[in-house]
């Protein structure tokens, strides 16, 4: 039977998470491509003219097909503009209504794939037309909609999506992870902390040092970090800004402590961004200032990474993995 696999022609079912700002940018998309995986690129917040600029750096580095995230709440049309105009071959959909993009992507031969919190969500973008659906636990990093485990979310979205295909997400790290949900009925699976943790995602140093040095119960839901995106959970690595934060009492947005200081700069494209305590925006290479004061997105799956290394590496690891778990 032609699975989602073979209709991408992608070798391996794992998926790099479209880690936004660029942290999933060309050189780590086009890594996981070339080692047999499906990368995708990481445009959410961004603007259009990056967003197509990274598209066409992609292109330059692989020939393979790769996937672009989009955050609809984050989205002021023009990113996905830029995907629609340059076909990515398949368009990733966060936090929103799939139904208005569908017909148009599907016109450019798009593969349409909505990332869900539970099984009700995935429902109503298999309705909406999507091709896949992304099914996220509440394990995972980053914004999270899920409110429960994964193993509990991705049985129950299976059994209801029938052929529509799902695609895991939340908690994964490892070859045995990714064939447990594959045996759950997932198709592929989505890594996104394991991939930051890579040579070649575009995130600070000292946040990929954060990565392998902390466990899971370093890990907190919060909707602490919320300017850019207020009131939507997120899974960071506790540091001494949500711990101030935590000590005060954990008071209301304009409350808290620091609120409104500037913390450090984001070189964007050619722009710099001023950012403040409490900002959405995570961070990127590009980051001069303090790190304490940023949100540090990981998930559980922090537990099983222990090195920063390329993510070819990470793949052929996953792959041998896999096939060690399943044998």
């Amino acid at each position: 039977m032609r699975t989602m696999l073979d209709h991408l022609n992608i070798k391996l079912p794992v998926w790099n998470a479209g880690m936004g700002g660029g942290m999933a940018g060309p050189a780590l998309v086009a890594a996981v491509c070339e080692a047999g995986g499906l990368g995708v690129l990481g445009a959410g917040s961004a603007p259009g003219h990056l967003v197509s600029a990274w598209l066409e750096q992609t292109r330059a580095l692989t020939s393979r097909p790769f996937g672009a995230n989009i955050i609809l709440p984050m989205s002021d049309g023009s990113d996905i503009e830029a995907c629609f105009n340059a076909r990515v071959p398949v368009l990733v959909l966060f936090w929103g209504d799939a139904q208005p993009y569908v017909k148009d992507a599907h016109k450019r031969d798009m593969f349409v794939v909505a990332q869900c919190g539970g099984p009700e969500d995935a429902v109503a973008a298999a309705d909406a037309g999507v091709d896949a659906v992304i099914m996220q636990g509440v394990e995972a990093g980053g914004h999270v909609k899920a409110v429960a485990p994964l193993a509990e979310t991705l049985r129950a979205t299976v059994k209801v999506l029938g052929p529509v295909p799902v695609i895991a997400a939340g908690g994964i790290a490892d070859g045995a992870a990714i064939a447990d949900v594959l045996a759950a009925g997932a198709q592929a699976a989505s890594l996104g902390t394991r991939f930051v943790a890579s040579v070649e995602a575009d995130a600070f140093q000292d946040y990929k040092q954060r990565i392998v040095k902390a466990i899971a119960d370093d890990t907190v839901m919060t909707t602490l970090f919320d300017i850019g995106w207020p009131n939507a959970n997120h899974r960071v690595i506790r540091n001494t800004t949500y711990e101030r934060w935590e000590a005060a009492g954990k008071p209301a947005s304009g409350e808290r402590p620091g609120e409104k200081q500037d913390i450090g700069e984001l070189a964007l494209g050619e722009h710099r961004v001023l950012l403040q305590r409490y900002c959405v925006i995570p961070p990127l290479s590009g980051f001069d200032g303090d790190l304490e004061s940023m949100p540090l997105y990981a998930g559980h799956s922090v537990d099983g990474i222990h090195d920063i290394a390329p993510a070819a590496d990470i793949i052929a690891r996953l792959h041998d993995e896999l096939r060690r778990a399943v044998n």
